[in-house]
């Protein structure tokens, strides 16, 4: 989300540098710089504001942002950086590794963990959408110890600090776990890797895209299509499957629950398949 301050920014950098009264100018400058088509964007629409508000007539340059390919960290790695991080944000980085937004988690309040379930309601996001997910017994265990030492009871309280602090703490704690662990790789991870790394190996486990995308709570099955290229290209893919065939509810579930999907019935036996 763009705010206000950084159209300001952007704004005083083509006062300082271009024509604000002159689009050719602007448009001559921003098309000059070298930086991304997405930062060339923001320069776009910070001037589009501003032209607006002063009845300039422009016509805006569609640019099309660069794609880049999503980058999945190994767990080992994250939770090296977890590590270094107080029990509190331990807990909130563990919620990421749930696949959460860092203003997903800023939204939490007590009402919507359920621990005795392990369940977790996520709010709508502005990005995406709301789902229940079902907690790790390591990140209930931590939610729980740090709910009680905090006392925490009103049950629409904000649990946790706003989406700009979590980010800064991870870049702390990233920073520390560097400086002990002494892997350069552990500075490239950032926090977003979290998601990516939920989302990757969730398709890795299930592969159902339609599961994944509602754990990601995305709002187009196009963003959930990134995550199975990205895990083709991490295991050994085959369009090799294993069929089994039951015929009653116990091995039938234990099997969906392998990651089997059902696929038909055949004389009263229900079919299953999964790629090897």
């Amino acid at each position: 989300m763009k705010t206000q301050g950084t159209y300001s920014k952007m704004l005083r950098r083509l006062l300082r540098d271009s024509d604000l009264s002159d689009p050719m100018k602007v448009e001559q400058f921003v098309f000059g710089l070298g930086c991304s088509n997405k930062t060339k964007n923001i320069f776009f629409d910070a001037y589009g504001h501003y032209c607006k508000t002063n009845e300039i007539e422009w016509v805006r340059p569609s640019l099309k942002s660069e794609a880049y390919p999503v980058k999945v960290p190994t767990e080992e790695k994250i939770n090296l950086i977890i590590s270094a991080a107080t029990k509190w944000y331990a807990a909130i980085f563990q919620l990421s590794k749930h696949g959460l937004r860092p203003d997903e988690i800023s939204k939490i309040s007590l009402r919507d963990i359920d621990l005795e379930k392990g369940e977790l309601s996520v709010r709508t996001s502005k990005l995406g959408l709301e789902r229940t997910l079902r907690l790790k017994a390591e990140t209930r265990d931590l939610l729980r110890e740090c709910l009680k030492l905090r006392n925490i009871s009103r049950m629409d309280e904000k649990l946790f600090p706003a989406s700009k602090r979590i980010k800064d703490r991870w870049m702390i704690y990233r920073r520390r776990a560097y400086e002990k662990f002494k892997d350069p790789e552990l500075l490239k991870i950032r926090l977003y890797d979290l998601r990516h790394w939920f989302g990757t190996t969730s398709y890795i486990h299930t592969r159902d895209i339609f599961h994944v995308k509602y754990l990601m709570g995305h709002r187009n099955i196009l963003s959930t299509l990134h995550y199975m290229h990205v895990a083709k290209g991490l295991i050994n893919y085959s369009d090799e499957y294993t069929v089994k065939a039951v015929n009653n509810l116990e091995e039938f579930t234990s099997l969906l629950e392998s990651g089997f999907e059902y696929v038909s019935d055949y004389e009263s036996k229900k079919i299953l398949r999964k790629r090897k």
